[in-house]
């Protein structure tokens, strides 16, 4: 759920990386001092219109949403038990709200731009050690390993089937493990061998 841009014109799509990423931080800011159902249903369809905005089609919506449902249905179901259909409504719906947010945010802009706005932010902290250009290099390298070990995870799957093992987690958390050992080390000597230090 990492770095899905999508090609647009839409006015979203033009909205300048920085200003999208101030306005999801302010969201997750005051999302904790959330309390009302209306209040709730009014972000959910500021959101929603956010991606009628950007012009995403329905079925990108979807996709966003699946993986939620692992989580959030169980979530609503247990918060509703102990607090109360409202709290559970709250509680989920803000959830829900942030996630698709923060997704519409990568929908919109390019990855680059994202990691060039943190770049910028981190250039004051040069002054204490902190080297920005490495950051953003780093946050790069970080997004681009989520879809790799999303795909390595699919094959050990998928080998793990082939052997007829089931769902074994110890069958499947070994071969991940290692696989993304050896691809963080491939990693390391690529950067080494450009001139980066440890």
């Amino acid at each position: 759920m990492i770095g899905l841009y999508r090609e647009g014109r839409s006015v979203l799509h033009r909205v300048p990386a920085g200003a999208k990423l101030a306005g999801l931080l302010l969201t997750g800011l005051v999302s904790p001092f959330v309390r009302s159902p209306e209040v709730t249903a009014a972000g959910l369809v500021l959101v929603l219109a956010g991606y009628a905005l950007a012009r995403m089609p329905v079925r990108v919506l979807l996709q966003m949403l699946r993986p939620l449902l692992i989580v959030m249905v169980p979530l609503g179901i247990f918060q509703t038990v102990v607090a109360g259909w409202e709290r559970a409504f709250v509680i989920v719906g803000v959830l829900v709200a942030l996630v698709l947010l923060a997704n519409l945010v990568t929908l919109t802009t390019r990855t680059s731009d994202l990691v060039d706005v943190v770049v910028r932010v981190c250039g004051p902290l040069r002054r204490v050690g902190v080297n920005p250009e490495r950051v953003g290099l780093m946050l790069q390298l970080a997004i681009r390993a989520v879809p790799l070990i999303i795909d390595l995870g699919r094959r050990v799957r998928e080998a793990q089937h082939a052997r007829g093992l089931g769902a074994s987690p110890r069958a499947f958390a070994v071969p991940l493990i290692v696989g993304a050992l050896r691809r963080a080390d491939a990693m390391g000597d690529a950067l080494a061998a450009r001139g980066f230090d440890d």
